[in-house]
């Protein structure tokens, strides 16, 4: 069901690894990338729940990163080529914010992955999930960038309080 929204989580981590890079060199991108991906795939599962939800925003479209563009500085960059930032209309602006949020908070990253596998697998997280909710020391130092709150304060500001009522909400399903 959610490998339907690898478009969008592709594109999402992209801009996320592109405005905010690896400090370092390849193994450091490497991982900063693996951060990223882990930090939108949760945020797309709790955004897009089920599998009609997925087929919507395919359907829909996700909406695109010219806001995100402006917020970042990068909405004046230019290519001759019209196809090169076409990638950037699959980047989903709530999914990206909720993504910054989970990067740039430990602990709303554990209630979001445990939300998610508290209806498969209860009581576990999944290794899959790993560098996002446990991140090493060289997982910290190559997504420098990426996890610094003051950096990432403008887009995870954005929708943080959307990313807490559907936590919540996941949670009062749980119980129920």
């Amino acid at each position: 069901m959610h490998e339907d929204l690898s478009p969008l989580i592709a594109a999402t981590t992209q801009w996320l690894t592109s405005a905010y890079p690896a400090s370092g060199g390849a193994l450091a991108s490497v991982l900063c990338e693996m951060q990223a991906r882990q930090a939108v795939t949760v945020a797309a599962r709790l955004r897009y729940p089920t599998p009609m939800d997925a087929e919507l925003v395919l359907m829909a479209g996700p909406g695109g990163s010219a806001r995100l563009d402006r917020i970042a500085g990068a909405d004046g960059v230019e290519s001759d080529d019209p196809y090169a930032h076409a990638w950037r209309t699959w980047v989903d602006e709530v999914v990206l914010s909720w993504a910054a949020c989970l990067l740039t908070d430990p602990e709303l990253a554990w209630r979001a992955v445990d939300a998610l596998t508290e209806a498969t697998e209860p009581s576990s997280t999944p290794p899959e999930f790993r560098r996002l909710v446990t991140p090493d020391e060289g997982d910290r130092q190559a997504a420098a960038l990426l996890r610094h709150p003051d950096l990432l304060a403008p887009v995870s500001t954005l929708h943080h309080s959307q990313l807490l009522e559907r936590l919540e909400e996941q949670g009062q399903a749980f119980a129920a």
